[in-house]
């Protein structure tokens, strides 16, 4: 995952409900609430309003000013009339809106604001994007004092996207996926400043956001910090409360989650955790942790011998542009997809799964890789297969309705999917690297759109696909879509201009939409493949292309394009 996207100064905790400022020389007493919005001004402050500004002008006024770091944000509420300023809340979230936005007198006094939601952030920093609807707000001004002041102020802040983008930055909370073998994303918003340390780690302890928790765990849980966070040199230093009790794999997991969080902030490359000042009681750790210490948790991890693959013929191709071992190399299946599973210790590649059809009917086909393909189950419709590094089962979308997850050596299993049905039919699915998350392309009459759910996992019943939710609403020619790391993808989507179909990366929280250059390439691209560390893949004019310094190139560098489709990365 990117460390951090935007650049500023001051920490946000201005987000959250239920603030207190926590001196960062304050003795150690129990912090069970995250601080507060530093007080002080960072970077260029809005100014107030000017004398006889119109309404229309005071409610510009006030949108300019939520662009601001200082405490409760004065410059807004001096835009407000008295009861209101006294009543508004600057703490309940952002709402965020595009900088092209409209105000329109309606009539004396009231003045009606539009623009493009592009989405909200929540107290605890979380980013939704919106559904593609507008945002419209309808200000009632009064004059106060002969000055036209806002009586009715929307709910928590209305800012704009490039405040927003200039203020705020992009940092994940790393929590545990179900096997306790990976760190997972969780994306927040905060302001940065001396606080942000502390709040990060708040956020670790208040735990994941509504989206993911039922599809993660938290080693941090009922713990609390005993005095705010210090940074000295490179290194922060934790102190917690309620250690003591936590067994050995527990207190691991804590580390790993606290060390790779806080490795994102900026200067940060180590992290000393200690409980009541002293060192943190467990065998093998050192006193000062790096990720180094973690690296087995890593969200990004990939098998080193991972090269891509690709299909030719119904035969499964590598990148270097020789046949695959095997049956399936051969072309004795006729494959039209596959995807392929590899050894977590070893990197070897130990398993594989493949789609074949004929007649009208897709076969589903599973078996070690380099060796013969059984096969498994039949439809009428099977998706590109998936698999993530975290277990040993692959996934695949029946029929465009139906969800099934095959274990290895197993019965395939249908995956509940309750909303699924209401969204549309799914054309693709893959499964996030870590297992924690699937994104979806999925069609419906206004054509096709990326939709990201949470998996979750329980003793007593079957695995469920929940929380889907579109993440890129202004996407809607959506045709494939892959993983570039454990929280970013990589769409390939119909602008609906003269470009046609473009690659696209945005964060798995729909943040971040950006298009990726499609120099180099004969033609529009139609799959995409992706993983951390890897170069994206695209198959384009029937060949498979590389990108390489922002243009796409052949697998082979001076070499003529190698014919194939359906290019996937092993995990």
């Amino acid at each position: 995952m990117t460390r951090r996207r935007a650049v500023l100064a001051a920490l946000v905790l201005g987000l959250l409900t239920a603030c207190s400022t926590v001196p960062t020389g304050s003795p150690p007493v129990q912090i069970t609430e995250a601080p507060t919005r530093p007080a002080g001004e960072v970077g260029i402050e809005p100014v107030g309003p000017a004398a006889g500004a119109s309404p229309e002008e005071i409610v510009r006024g006030f949108v300019d000013a939520a662009a601001s770091s200082v405490q409760r944000h004065p410059v807004a509420r001096d835009h407000l009339t008295p009861e209101a300023a006294a009543s508004w809340s600057d703490e309940s979230g952002i709402t965020l809106v595009g900088a092209d936005y409209a105000t329109v007198t309606v009539e004396e006094g009231t003045v009606a604001l539009t623009g493009d939601l592009v989405g909200t952030v929540d107290p605890r920093g979380v980013f939704e994007a919106s559904a593609g609807q507008p945002f419209t707000h309808e200000f009632t001004l009064t004059e106060v004092g002969g000055q036209w002041r806002i009586a009715n102020p929307p709910d928590g802040l209305v800012m704009l996207v490039p405040d927003f983008e200039r203020l705020y930055d992009d940092i994940a909370a790393y929590f545990v996926d179900p096997t306790g073998q990976r760190v997972v994303p969780d994306r927040r918003y905060l302001l940065g400043g001396g606080a942000q340390p502390t709040t990060l780690v708040q956020r670790l302890l208040d735990g994941p956001s509504p989206a993911l928790s039922a599809g993660v765990g938290n080693a941090l849980s009922g713990v609390t910090l005993t005095r705010a966070v210090t940074v000295s040199g490179a290194t922060v230093t934790v102190d917690l409360a309620g250690l003591d009790d936590l067994p050995a794999p527990q207190l691991s997991t804590l580390c790993a989650q606290l060390v790779w969080t806080l490795d994102q902030l900026d200067g940060v490359s180590s992290v000393e955790i200690t409980s009541g000042g002293d060192p943190l009681p467990l065998d093998g750790v050192p006193t000062v942790q790096r990720t180094d210490d973690w690296a087995g948790f890593s969200p990004d991890s990939v098998p080193a011998d991972a090269a891509g693959h690709y299909l030719d013929g119904g035969r499964l191709m590598t990148v270097d542009g020789r046949p695959a071992p095997g049956p399936a190399g051969e072309g004795a299946y006729g494959l039209a997809s596959a995807a392929v599973s590899a050894d977590a210790r070893t990197s070897a590649l130990t398993s594989m799964v493949g789609v074949s059809v004929s007649g009208g009917t897709a076969t589903f086909l599973a078996g070690e890789y380099g060796r013969e393909l059984a096969p498994v189950f039949t439809a009428g419709r099977l998706s590109v297969p998936t698999v993530a590094a975290t277990r040993p089962e692959y996934w695949v979308v029946r029929d465009e309705t139906t969800v099934v997850r095959v274990p290895a050596g197993g019965s395939p299993q249908p995956v509940n999917a309750p909303t699924l049905p209401q969204q549309g039919r799914a054309t693709a699915l893959q499964l996030s690297p870590d297992g924690v998350r699937a994104a979806l392309v999925v069609g419906a009459a206004d054509g096709s759109s990326l939709l990201v759910g949470t998996v979750v996992r329980s003793d007593d019943g079957p695995v469920a696909l929940r929380d889907l939710r579109e993440i890129a609403p202004s996407l809607t020619g959506v045709t494939d879509v892959a993983w570039r790391d454990a929280g970013t993808l990589v769409a390939l989507a119909a602008t609906g201009g003269e470009d046609g179909t473009v690659p696209y990366e945005v964060g798995v929280d729909g943040w971040g939409l950006t298009e990726v250059p499609t120099a180099g390439l004969p033609s529009q691209p139609t799959a995409v493949a992706a993983a951390p560390g890897q170069q994206p893949l695209v198959s384009a004019g029937g060949s498979v292309w590389v990108l390489a310094g922002g243009t796409w190139v052949t697998l082979v560098r001076g070499q003529q394009p190698v014919p194939g489709i359906e290019p996937f990365y092993p995990v």
